[in-house]
């Protein structure tokens, strides 16, 4: 056997072995209640934070950046309840496939601003709904196509085929259908066109050559498809949230804003540039509400934007 073929096996091995155990992990869970689940999440967001210190550096650097004003103990005790947030967010998803009907949603779900999203979202036309790595997004999908409103999410595949074969499944249980993150540009064309529905995460970071705007006050690269895809297909934007609401399994989706490309005299619709910063602003706006509840361990400030060569004088 050559190292190439062992190195293959080696992983393949590595990867079923780490599925087994979050599968074991996701059967503990599910065998306590939510509220002991939550008690759970507090000691090992402990754990996360204090003892181990799990990307500690990246955490206090991106909340020390957002949060000037901070002292170092209220970054910490965001940095712990983030991981609270993260734990919680798990066994949630475990939960939600017995617990949520759409005979009893009410007992879990509340609407912020309820007319302007069902208007959209029962209107018939093509939808762009953009949220970050905030609240419970996992949820956020299951729960629209529970509804009757299933989506279509872009989600770049766990390197871990056994974890993304099964996380897949529940995603796409309730209707949604999943997109890989490359190589889905006419497919993405082709739902819009159809009056279909895209989910899309706006907190990605797209490389040098993306569209940079500010984001907490520092510089973020952003994908261009994501206002490209509302200027050319007319399909109105709305940035979205599901958030927790004390409790777990306690939701409220919430809609920080909308631009509907019928209303061209909305400033954000001027050009890509305009409409990046725009769904930037809402999405701050929406995490400075619930902190904690933010991906603050994702780096999603790299690098800097490149320098624009001048033009040479002419001689």
């Amino acid at each position: 056997m050559t190292s190439v073929r062992r190195s293959v096996v080696l992983k393949q091995l590595i990867d079923w072995f780490a599925y087994i155990l979050v599968r074991c992990l996701v059967c503990l869970a599910q065998a306590m209640s939510i509220e002991r689940c939550h008690e759970v999440c507090r000691v090992l967001a402990w754990l996360a934070s204090d003892v181990v210190k799990i990307r500690k550096a990246v955490v206090d650097e991106n909340l020390r950046h957002a949060f000037p004003a901070w002292t170092e103990k209220q970054r910490r005790m965001c940095a712990r309840k983030m991981w609270e947030h993260l734990f919680l967010m798990t066994c949630e998803i475990a939960h939600i496939q017995r617990k949520l009907h759409t005979t009893n949603y009410r007992q879990f779900l509340m609407f912020h601003q309820k007319p302007i999203s069902m208007k959209y979202l029962l209107e018939g036309r093509p939808l762009v709904q953009l949220t970050a790595h905030y609240g419970n997004f996992e949820v956020f999908g299951f729960i629209i196509g529970m509804m009757g409103m299933p989506s279509y999410t872009v989600a770049r595949p766990l390197d871990n085929r056994y974890l993304d074969r099964w996380l897949k499944r529940f995603r796409q249980g309730t209707g949604q259908t999943i997109l890989p993150k490359d190589g889905s540009a006419k497919t993405i064309d082709a739902v819009l066109e159809a009056g279909g529905r895209m989910s899309l995460l706006g907190d990605q970071h797209a490389g040098p050559k993306g569209c940079w705007v500010d984001f907490f006050g520092r510089p973020a690269s952003c994908h261009k498809a994501v206002a490209v895809f509302t200027l050319v297909s007319g399909a109105p934007q709305l940035v979205v949230a599901l958030r927790r609401l004390g409790k777990p399994m306690r939701f409220d989706a919430a809609c920080f804003g909308v631009v509907d490309p019928r209303d061209q005299t909305h400033e954000a619709m001027a050009n890509v540039k305009s409409l990046t910063k725009w769904y930037n602003q809402r999405l701050e706006e929406m995490i400075r509400e619930c902190p904690e509840q933010y991906w603050w361990v994702h780096r999603r400030w790299k690098g800097t934007p490149p320098r624009r060569s001048l033009p040479s004088k002419a001689a």
